[in-house]
């Protein structure tokens, strides 16, 4: 059968009495959208990052959406990202109407170079969206001083990321919000797609809420004076023991239908309890990694910066001869990925935009080299020994032939 780039139900069979007693549960409850199973997760994943609010969502792009919308971004306004990420990050800028304005990357880390963000400033930069790509924080402590200079607001895009810090500090704690992903390929995923934002902002908690549920009863009304300065006479304070808040009828704000299910929040806090085991499970595979590839002609490893902590939701190499390594490992049966084939600004959906080939240069080459390999918690180290054994013969190959 080889060996897959991710294999889920290893994870699954590894958690399955405690997951099937916690999903069997709610189902018996009769509670299926939001209720005390939502809440819960909300408080255990605020207190996990550090931060006072976490807001359940149905995935991270409406996280994103969401993000952007709370902070009044829309048409005419810019948003500075990465091209080196997956295409939610940006599409969601454009989902809102904004531009997304495109820095370039550093070469070793993947992430967003802080030194680039300067000059892609304008009147009209509203916020600065970096991205923990692959599981590694950006150098937030330079992010928030460009921003903090210019006036602009940070939104973390933490969706590969979640567990890892900057300076002691969680991501989903150091920009004005901070989007996740539950989606099940990640560090932390559900049974079906989920997503969560935080922040330590009141008034954002309020309106994100808002944002979740049609922009409706008080969370809606207090949304919209946030927003427009306009409050709402309606009193809000007789709810009483009626099954459904009459107050949900009421709605202040254009929003979204994008609420985390219960049975999805049963998973992930089952899952959220073992994170932090199968985060350092991760890093010991990538330090193996690196011991075995860190004098290898024609492999680049990734540079993790001082201070902080990755949570290796991809193992990426660099390599010269991406596509003939992947066909390589393929021929020994063992799984690998291509990400990113593309960067977001030469993908066909930003041709408006009129980037052309060679403006960002960095991502353009990591785009070609990266090569990701199986760093998932319950690979065993006999099955890396023969990935890392089968990536050495195609480089002794590589040597033989030039």
């Amino acid at each position: 059968m080889g060996i897959r780039i991710l294999d889920l139900t290893r994870q699954y069979q590894q958690l399955q009495q405690e997951l099937e007693s916690a999903v069997c549960e709610q189902m018996r409850s009769g509670v299926y959208i939001g209720g005390a199973a939502v809440q819960d997760f909300e408080a255990a994943f605020a207190e996990y990052i550090g931060v006072r609010h976490a807001i359940a969502l149905n995935s991270g792009t409406d996280a994103l959406v969401i993000a952007l919308k709370a902070l009044n971004i829309g048409p005419g306004d810019e948003v500075i990202t990465t091209p080196f990420t997956f295409f939610a990050t940006a599409e969601a800028i454009s989902m809102v109407g904004a531009t997304p304005v495109f820095a370039d990357i550093e070469p070793n880390t993947y992430n967003l170079d802080p030194d680039l963000l300067e000059v892609k400033i304008t009147s009209r930069t509203k916020a600065i969206l970096p991205v923990h790509i692959f599981g590694q924080p950006v150098r937030m402590d330079r992010i928030r001083e460009t921003a903090d200079r210019h006036g602009l607001a940070v939104i973390e895009d933490a969706c590969q990321a979640v567990g890892s810090s900057f300076g002691g500090t969680k991501a989903g704690a150091l920009g004005d919000l901070a989007c996740f992903s539950f989606f099940p390929t990640k560090n932390l995923g559900a049974f079906g797609d989920g997503g969560m934002i935080t922040t330590n902002r009141d008034d954002l908690n309020i309106i994100c809420r808002a944002f979740r549920e049609h922009g409706s009863a008080q969370n809606g009304a207090q949304a919209r004076a946030f927003l427009t300065g306009q409050s709402d006479s309606l009193r809000m304070d007789k709810a009483g023991d009626a099954l459904y808040n009459p107050y949900k009828y009421y709605n202040y704000l254009i929003a979204y239908n994008s609420r985390l299910d219960a049975i999805q929040a049963r998973v992930l806090s089952v899952k959220l309890k073992y994170l932090d085991r199968f985060n350092a499970r991760r890093s010991a595979l990538a330090a193996r990694y690196n011991q075995a590839f860190r004098n290898v002609s024609g492999l680049a490893i990734p540079v993790i910066h001082e201070g902080v902590t990755s949570v290796w939701h991809q193992y990426a190499l660099r390599c010269p001869w991406k596509n003939e390594l992947g066909d390589f490992l393929a021929g020994r049966s063992i799984g690998s990925a291509a990400f990113y084939p593309v960067p977001l600004h030469l993908q066909k959906a930003f041709d408006s935009l009129g980037y052309k080939p060679g403006d960002l240069p960095v991502a353009e080459q990591v785009c070609r080299e990266t090569v990701c390999l199986p760093i998932y918690p319950e690979l065993t180290e006999a099955e890396q020994d023969e990935i890392i054994e089968a990536v050495l013969d195609f480089c002794r190959g590589k040597e033989r032939i030039s």
